[in-house]
């Protein structure tokens, strides 16, 4: 099954390569299908095509104060310049100086700079006057007029009325320095996130939750400033403006909503910190015995880089897969493929499922070597190499169960992306019990995902303690989780909250950088996409750090529920589990004797007072 979604994720990445030009989109192009900054080669029925532009790298519009577009084609003749005029050219002369002193010819092609004011139909030939003053922009390398008449049309004509995918696409590009240094930061975040909970003390985990209290109220104030800021900017004309406006008042309800949630659950849940802090200090001793688990998210975060990189090159390409046509006049117009859409989605489909593949890979070896190390009976001599024999076991057995794993994760979130759609379709029409069922479905879906993610971690575990299939493996896990959930589930879920907390501050951090730096550029940038991508994918770097920590623990558990399945603690059959692990496990169930106790007591009492006379 995943050989075959690999095989045509090959052949999608092949075809890319072959039919489309990532050239066209960093680049620019101009009206006869010559790429600006390259060698090209010619169009047939083109006769300016084919010309060597490696000196020539901006874009000029011959009528950027007058721009319009006609069947998907913008009217005015689009040129590739090495360098754009700063100062406006009011006469032909002043082009034709422009051109003799800067090497930069402003008229089409096939006339010569010395007939700029020689031939009657010059005019034609050449940008209409008065050329305004433009300067290069770094989105596609365009000449952007200056004069704020000319500006005004000419942004409202070339971003809003370019396709949504490519106005995307150009927001990503033009940000892409930005991109790079988010993603950098929450690399660095993580790291100290982890290390962080490698080194945990009570002390610092209120300095912890501290900083998430205040982290999430501050990622709120900002988004709604910034949504504030937005609508009493009275210069917002652009779709660009207008939809960085809506993904923000999007985010700051989503970001309020949440950090509700979170602080509510922080409340309800502080007297379990001091449990919390011994139960991450087991789990560090588990770690302590196999330390290079703690860089085991270094490959898996390196493989990600190097996947999301290819993914997006690909997607890049595909954008501008297209066949030449040459039109009236000469010119040159791509028109897309068919059936490429189609690609784009399963290219999407792609992007899920091999994340989810290469994370579950990871929690399939940690996995393996929490158990290699639980069930060694002499702990003062722990197994050699426990790393690379629970890989290796991985990648010649069990490469199947993890597939399965991340397939049913894929599953369900292709219906949630799809009815976030339709609820996003809706939300602009009068449907309300539409809206309200699309949104049901998502939070039911959304349950769904989180019980997969947990069934699946049990599975990878009972599969490296036993050895058997992901369906065996999950309804083993379900078996030893019931009868056993008294023991720890309290404890091992706030434990699983607080480590869930350190990816949202790592989000929070990342998210508050890009609000700053992509605010800068709100014009001429859709950034609310990338600002999306940079948040997601921080997460994703966290997630694949600080989930050791989770898959350690939940691996610890089921060892213990295991341990508890076939020994009792006596000198033939001795637990597994060292006298650390075990005090602890005692220590939650008087815990948890002494509330059920009062539970009773308390039940009784009110029984007694409501009885009848």
């Amino acid at each position: 099954m995943f050989l075959s979604q690999r095989d045509i994720q090959v052949f999608i990445m092949g075809y890319s390569v072959a039919a489309g030009a990532t050239g066209r989109l960093l680049f620019g192009y101009d009206s006869f299908g010559n790429v600006c900054g390259k060698k090209n080669s010619p169009v047939e029925g083109a006769p300016l095509s084919g010309q060597d532009m490696t000196q020539k790298k901006h874009v000029f519009f011959m009528n950027s104060c007058n721009l319009e577009v006609k069947d998907v084609r913008l009217s005015s003749t689009v040129l590739c310049v090495s360098s754009c005029p700063e100062e406006q050219l009011d006469t032909l002369e002043e082009v034709q100086l422009f051109a003799n002193t800067n090497g930069s010819f402003l008229c089409v092609y096939n006339l010569n700079s010395f007939n700029y004011t020689q031939i009657p139909n010059a005019d034609l030939l050449c940008p209409r006057l008065p050329v305004p003053p433009s300067k290069s922009f770094p989105l596609f390398n365009r000449c952007i007029p200056q004069t704020p008449e000319c500006y005004s049309l000419f942004a409202s004509v070339l971003i809003n009325d370019v396709d949504s995918f490519h106005r995307i696409l150009s927001g990503i590009m033009s940000g892409r320095d930005t991109v790079l240094g988010l993603c950098i930061l929450a690399f660095a975040l993580s790291l100290a996130m982890m290390f962080t909970f490698r080194f945990i003390t009570t002390l610092l985990v209120h300095i912890f939750i501290a900083l998430i209290v205040l982290g999430l109220l501050f990622v709120c104030s900002v988004l709604w400033w910034l949504y504030y800021d937005y609508t009493n900017d009275l210069s917002i004309e652009l779709d660009t403006e207008r939809e960085n406006m809506k993904c923000l008042l999007g985010f700051a309800i989503v970001s309020t909503v949440i950090t509700a949630v979170l602080l509510i659950l922080i409340y309800v849940l502080r007297k379990r910190i001091k449990l919390t802090v011994e139960l991450l200090q087991v789990t560090n001793k588990a770690i302590r015995s196999s330390p290079f688990l703690l860089f085991q998210p270094l490959w898996t975060f390196a493989i990600l880089i190097f996947f999301w990189v290819l993914w997006v090159a690909v997607l890049l390409s595909l954008g501008t897969a297209g066949a030449a046509q040459v039109v009236e006049g000469g010119q040159v117009e791509y028109k897309p493929l068919s059936g490429i859409r189609y690609m784009w989605w399963y290219h999407l489909i792609g992007l899920i499922w091999t994340s989810e593949f290469i994370l579950a890979c990871q929690q399939m070896a940690v996995a393996g070597t929490v158990v290699t190390c639980y069930f060694n009976r002499n702990k003062s001599d722990p197994p050699d190499r426990p790393i690379l024999s629970s890989l290796s076991v991985l990648f010649c057995y069990h490469q199947g169960t993890v597939v399965k794993g991340s397939f049913l994760i894929t599953v369900v979130r292709i219906p949630r992306a799809v009815l976030m759609y339709v609820y996003n379709t809706l939300k602009e029409k009068d449907g309300a019990l539409s809206r309200c069922m699309s949104q049901c479905c998502c939070c039911c879906f959304w349950c769904l995902d989180k019980c997969l993610r947990h069934l699946n971690q049990n599975a990878y575990t009972t599969t490296a303690i036993n050895g058997t299939d992901f369906c065996t493996s999950a309804k083993d896990a379900l078996k030893l989780l019931s009868k056993n959930s008294s023991h720890f589930t309290s404890v091992n879920c706030f434990g699983d909250f607080i480590i869930f907390l350190g990816k949202v501050l790592v989000v929070c951090f990342t998210v508050f950088g890009g609000l700053m730096a992509f605010n800068y550029h709100r014009v001429l940038q859709v950034w609310a996409v990338p600002l999306l991508l940079v948040a997601f994918f921080a997460y994703l770097v966290a997630h694949s750090f600080l989930s050791v920590f989770e898959t350690v623990l939940d691996a610890l558990f089921l060892c213990f529920a295991v341990d508890l399945e076939t020994n009792d603690g006596s000198s033939e059959k001795p637990y597994f589990m060292d006298q650390e692990f075990l005090n602890f496990v005692k220590r939650i169930n008087k815990l948890n004797t002494r509330a059920q106790r009062n539970k009773n007591s308390l039940t009784s009492e009110e029984g007694t007072e409501l009885r009848p006379l």
